[in-house]
């Protein structure tokens, strides 16, 4: 029998997660909003027959295995403990948690209850950042020394025009800025890539905070633009700089410098693409040429949305993980990890100082 799901939070939920469930063969079986009329549009979109205004009433639904929680990061909390205390297997969009007090309750409950609970960090599994990580644990650049992630775009106001004021973007308690989203991705994958983070170092800062609310000037207190050093167990350093207030940027990259080679990967958007592309040289090349990502990294060509293939891979991972009774990378302890690293760097541009991971306590940074 398909597994049954149910999904919480329709922007990106009805974009990316209900077409894919639907294409991996889930049945989806709800939608849950706070808005009827939306949830009921989606519903009769895509053939789903259960509408729930209620989160509540949704997870007591007899014929319901997993949930999707796709809504704003301040209701993650929640939403999971609650998914997990009616033993329902779960997927949790990042950014994972608000807090680290909250990360790490959300991961020890999902690792105790025997659940599979995995974070949407599906980039993991689009081709080249795949690849890649492949290519590091077979020694391709020899020894990785240095990372280095650069993350700029351009504001999408017209000229002229504030940005109109969204607080799940906005304000930094709620989990908004440019670290979290779309930062954990990329936090993500330097775990990937190079091993656990053990200390960080830099700064947050917001270099364009007006906003319009209304007829109304307000001010946003999340990062828009960030420049941080990550240290890892291995001794190398990963640097990570992006602005989302840069004006006619879209530069985004991740490189890895290795004592017998260098791999860069472009981007020409903040999401790496579903068919990525990646360049290596060696010492005493003249340029960098182009490596051909095997086949077996992209099965799938979903053109719907670029972020449609690498995320249907994610839920292949996670129905082979409900199958199991495991919890495939990457999971809530990936979250978890996660977590401190974006915590850390809080706090050490809070401070000003080098922050050790292991230094952390429960904290609202």
């Amino acid at each position: 029998m398909a597994l049954r799901i149910g999904i919480v939070g329709l922007g990106f939920g009805a974009r990316v997660h209900i077409p894919s469930f639907q294409s991996e063969g889930l049945e989806v079986v709800a939608v849950c909003s706070r808005h009827h009329d939306r949830a009921s549009a989606v519903a009769e979109r895509f053939a789903i027959p259960e509408v729930f205004t209620d989160f509540a009433k949704m997870l007591a639904m007899d014929d319901l295995d997993a949930v999707s929680i796709v809504t704003p990061p301040q209701l993650h909390y929640s939403m999971t403990l609650d998914t997990i205390a009616a033993g329902k297997h779960l997927i949790c969009e990042k950014p994972f948690a608000l807090t680290l007090t909250e990360a790490r309750e959300m991961s020890s409950r999902a690792i105790t209850s025997g659940l599979t609970a995995m974070v949407a960090h599906e980039f993991r599994f689009s081709s080249g950042r795949a690849f890649v990580a492949d290519l590091v644990r077979e020694g391709r650049v020899g020894t990785p020394l240095l990372g280095e992630v650069r993350l700029f775009r351009g504001p999408t106001a017209p000229a002229g025009e504030l940005p109109e004021y969204r607080a799940s973007n906005d304000r930094a308690a709620l989990g908004g800025g440019l670290l979290f989203s779309p930062g954990s991705h990329y936090l993500d994958a330097v775990r990937h890539w190079f091993g656990e983070v053990v200390a960080v170092e830099g700064s947050l800062l917001t270099i364009a905070p007006l906003r319009r609310d209304g007829g109304e000037t307000v001010t946003a207190d999340a990062d828009d633009t960030l420049h941080v050093a990550l240290i890892c167990e291995s001794g190398a350093t990963v640097l990570f700089s992006g602005s989302k207030a840069t004006p006619f940027q879209t530069e985004s990259s991740m490189r890895i410098i290795g004592d017998d080679g260098t791999i860069l990967t472009p981007q020409s958007g903040p999401n790496p693409p579903a068919r990525g592309e990646v360049l290596f040289a060696r010492q005493g090349d003249e340029r960098f040429v182009p490596l051909e990502v095997p086949a077996r990294y992209a099965p799938i060509d979903d053109p719907r949305d670029e972020r449609m293939a690498p995320f249907r891979l994610f839920v292949r991972s996670f129905l082979q993980g409900v199958a199991s009774g495991t919890s495939p990378a990457p999971n809530f302890l990936d979250a978890l990890r996660c977590q401190e690293i974006m915590s850390a760097i809080r706090l050490a541009s809070h401070e000003q100082r080098r922050v050790a991971i292991a230094e952390l306590v429960d904290t609202v940074l």
